[in-house]
């Protein structure tokens, strides 16, 4: 059974004579990371609204733990869900550890289990909890702000976790640093995510599986992988960059490609590369290098050898 389950899901506006959301059907699993993608105007962001009733489908049905959203207390639907969006919304005149502790407030949490997940919660997000809690939003950097709006999103430990553009707003490398914070949270929080964003790499680089939208329609819904190297058509070709071998790259790890060790291999100082870095990373240092690389797991223990053969035996750009 899925845990979120959209069946023929359609959106009209009033006066206007084309749908925003077209017959969409997909399933997200539990603990899955899904993006939906697209350019601006495709129905990315209506879609996602659905998904607390902030918009209510025209036609369709969307169903949460095999039960339908329609059915369900939209209060205590919404408490379900953590929602995080571009422009972070938290309350100027509330404290970070205020403005993280609305829907515990709301749920009747005592202080002292509000005061402890606000610390473990600012903790998280690597905010030191004795220097943030007190202040305001106006004292935060933009990446800051965003840390707490996804803090307080997971304030009560929802079951679903909604993300509208929510690095959007954020210069570029704060971004990147914002992505590489996503990844390590997930493998902390367990969630089930669903992510709107219009950026091709940070849907590569941060899904499980991605909805590519176009027009109001599913295009392609797959792995990263999977769009990369076989696109459904030449929208969605165009759109996430099939063409271009280093995106591809970037989604396979070395030790998808690398080779055994030979029998009578010798350190002898090879340039060594991480067994969880990917083959666009090996790629660059293999130019700079010119040697091929030694892959070694965290502890230092060389498990293989990555070189420019290796990279052209895994068939990438070619379909």
């Amino acid at each position: 059974m899925a845990f979120l389950r959209f069946e023929h899901v359609s959106k009209t506006f009033p006066n206007s004579n084309h749908a925003a959301v077209n017959d969409c059907s997909f399933e997200v699993d539990a603990g899955e990371f899904l993006v939906l993608l697209g350019p601006s105007g495709c129905g990315k962001t209506t879609l996602l609204r659905m998904v607390n009733r902030l918009i209510e489908p025209t036609t369709g049905a969307i169903f949460l733990n095999d039960q339908d959203i329609r059915a369900l207390d939209v209060t205590m639907l919404r408490r379900r869900i953590g929602y995080v969006i571009q422009q972070v919304g938290l309350f100027p005149h509330l404290t970070v550890a205020q403005n993280i502790s609305v829907v515990p407030e709301l749920l009747g949490w005592d202080k002292s289990r509000i005061a402890a997940r606000t610390d473990e919660l600012l903790t998280l997000v690597d905010l030191r909890p004795e220097y943030y809690r007190t202040r305001y939003p106006a004292h935060l950097s933009g990446g800051q702000q965003q840390r707490v709006g996804l803090a307080r999103a997971l304030a009560a430990d929802p079951e679903l976790l909604l993300m509208d553009e929510p690095f959007g707003a954020i210069d570029a490398i704060t971004r990147a640093s914002l992505q590489d914070e996503m990844l390590r949270l997930r493998a902390r929080i367990n969630k089930t995510i669903l992510f709107v964003t219009h950026d091709v790499d940070e849907a590569l680089r941060l899904a499980d599986k991605i909805v590519v939208m176009y027009a109001g329609q599913i295009a392609q819904y797959d792995t990263p992988y999977a769009i990369l190297a076989a696109p459904a058509n030449r929208i969605v070709r165009s759109l996430v960059g099939a063409d271009d071998m280093m995106r591809q790259l970037s989604l396979v790890q070395v030790t998808d490609a690398m080779s055994a060790l030979p029998a009578d291999f010798t350190l002898n100082g090879a340039p060594t590369i991480g067994a969880r870095d990917d083959l666009k990373s090996a790629l660059s240092r293999l130019l700079q290098t010119g040697a091929s690389l030694l892959v070694v797991q965290d502890e230092g223990e060389p498990v293989g050898l990555v070189g420019f053969d290796q990279i052209r035996r895994t068939g990438l750009g070619k379909s």
